[in-house]
């Protein structure tokens, strides 16, 4: 299967470089910028991302490219353009001050194929320290903004380009076109990565790994869990068993609906209803830390013993997706963020992994779960934290805690789903190409606010108090706080503008009918700095 590869030299974007290729139905892979599988046949073209180190720092990430270049198309994007320029006899420079945002292209050669399609004074996003201040011999300025000089450039009667700005991200208007150019035009994608073809080549992969052996998957209620489990089914039906705890700190009525659903799909799940095991342990347990460890003992825990009564099992399937498996390990081999579903099993359990979904971001599981004909409201869940309401939660967890979140989240959590917005232009084009279905109608969609929003919740803060007035009363309860956030990756994240009018609504709704609760905030914090989840 022909592939991109993306070298990373550590950009916070090089995700969200993958996920452009990819919607160019086009597979890439994301590797540390050492990794280059030389060997690998299926390789069209290289990308080599940008980097939060000066190409002059003493730490700054080295490659070899003698390998590469002239083999296959390259493209550098920001620091891959200056670690071009810099390797090959040019300059880079500090910029007299950092560039951050908006540019226009004021000049670019119109007969380049990077630039085929372009319209004058396209805009840009920069985002740099340096510049380059001069190419090497043997290469070609072929854009330019009012600031920088050498915006983009190729190297002569040779496929290698490099450009100072992104076109990974949103803002870059062309900037799609600017990689499709690159990756179908130039690099001679014949685009077949697609979520049919992905069904259909993972089913026969599967039948043929796993054959007649049983396999076990953990369920969530997730997204990806749920379309792994919906993917294994078709592969291997009946030899696939589904187990999913209920710790007792899902959202409200969660673990019956969600069996119901996954017994509409056909599934073969057994539902375990652990929750008092799971609130006995946690019983005076304030620390967030200590809290989630505690979950995650007592899940595997659980679902090993309810594992062990099926026999005959050989394997564990997981819905891991590309991004855990990314942000497990950074380009020098460390972890920087640690992942529930990666990093092996334990050995008690004595089976070996199957991941269907290993390679897959998120808008393309969502894709595949389409394609499978899973029910819209499975697809479009937002992303829930294992531990579930125990993190949103500050303080000891109790039943009654969890039940006044649970239903001042379920009044939260409906009224999104029920709360139409209209949208044209850009921000239409945006919720279209995430997967959500919708009809324009002259010119305008018609979403929901939840299908807008990555992600969203409430936050009980029972670890404080607040005065209120109710009936002629005094109250003396706890506040809520509501969060959501809109973002592509969950790597970064920015508050949701919800309006006025849903948040009076929303506010006026969770004081009325949620007992213990007489105040509603809502959280205003991007990320970074702040989280997505409170704890």
């Amino acid at each position: 299967m022909q592939k991109i590869i993306i070298l990373d030299f550590g950009s916070q974007t090089t995700q969200l470089i993958g996920r452009r290729v990819r919607e160019l139905d086009t597979f890439c892979e994301i590797l540390p910028y050492n990794k280059f599988p030389h060997e690998d046949p299926d390789v069209i073209g290289v990308i080599l991302s940008g980097s939060p180190f000066s190409v002059y720092d003493q730490e700054a990430f080295k490659v070899d490219l003698s390998g590469i270049r002239g083999k296959y198309p390259l493209l550098g994007i920001c620091y891959g353009a200056q670690y071009m320029s810099y390797t090959y006899g040019g300059k880079v420079e500090p910029a007299g001050s950092r560039e951050y945002g908006r540019a226009n292209l004021e000049w670019f050669e119109q007969d380049n194929p990077l630039f085929a399609g372009f319209c004058q004074n396209s805009q840009v996003w920069m985002s740099h320290g340096d510049t380059i201040t001069a190419i090497p011999d043997g290469f070609k300025k072929i854009a330019s903004t009012a600031k920088v000089n050498f915006a983009a450039y190729q190297a002569e009667n040779e496929p290698l380009w490099g450009v100072q700005f992104h076109p990974e991200v949103f803002h870059s208007v062309q900037g799609s076109l600017l990689l499709k150019n690159f990756v179908v035009d130039i690099c001679g994608s014949r685009q077949d990565w697609s979520a049919a073809s992905f069904v259909e080549t993972t089913v026969a992969e599967l039948k043929q790994q796993i054959g007649e052996d049983r396999v076990i998957l953990g369920l969530s209620g997730g997204v990806d869990s749920s379309v792994a489990a919906v993917l294994l089914n078709r592969a291997i039906g009946k030899n696939l068993t589904c187990i999913f705890v209920d710790h007792g700190m899902l959202r409200k009525n969660e673990f019956r609906d969600v069996m119901h659903d996954y017994e509409c799909l056909g599934l073969n799940v057994i539902g375990v209803d652990a929750s008092q095991k799971f609130f006995a342990d946690l019983q005076g347990v304030t620390d967030p830390e200590q809290k989630r460890k505690i979950i995650g003992r007592d899940f595997v825990e659980v679902f090993n013993a309810e594992a062990k009564k099926i026999t005959g099992a050989k394997w564990l399937a997981q819905g891991t997706i590309y991004p855990d498996r990314i942000e497990s390990l950074n380009i020098t081999g460390k972890v920087i963020k640690s992942h529930h579903n990666v990093g092996g099993l334990p050995k008690e359990m004595h089976l070996e992994l199957c991941e269907p979904l290993k390679w897959l971001f998120k808008d393309e599981v969502r894709r595949v779960g389409r394609q499978l004909g899973m029910p819209e409201h499975l697809i479009t869940r937002h992303p829930f934290p294992g531990p579930g309401l125990a993190v949103r939660i500050l303080g000891d967890i109790t039943p009654e805690k969890v039940r006044i979140l649970q239903d001042a989240d379920d009044i939260y959590i409906r009224g999104l789903r029920e709360y139409k917005v209209k949208l044209s232009g850009e921000e239409a084009r945006k919720v279209l190409a995430a997967g959500v279905p919708a009809q324009m109608t002259d010119g305008e969609i018609e979403v929901s606010l939840y299908d807008q929003i990555w992600q969203a919740g409430a936050i009980l803060l029972s670890t404080v108090r607040s005065v209120g007035v109710m009936g002629d009363e005094r109250t003396y309860e706890h506040p809520v706080a509501l969060r959501a956030v809109t973002s592509t990756d969950a790597m970064t994240a920015d508050w949701a503008h919800l309006p006025y009018d849903f948040m009076a609504q929303v506010s006026n709704d969770i004081i009325n009918h949620v007992k213990g609760v007489n105040r509603v905030c809502y959280d205003i914090s991007s990320k970074p700095p702040a989280t997505i989840e409170w704890e």
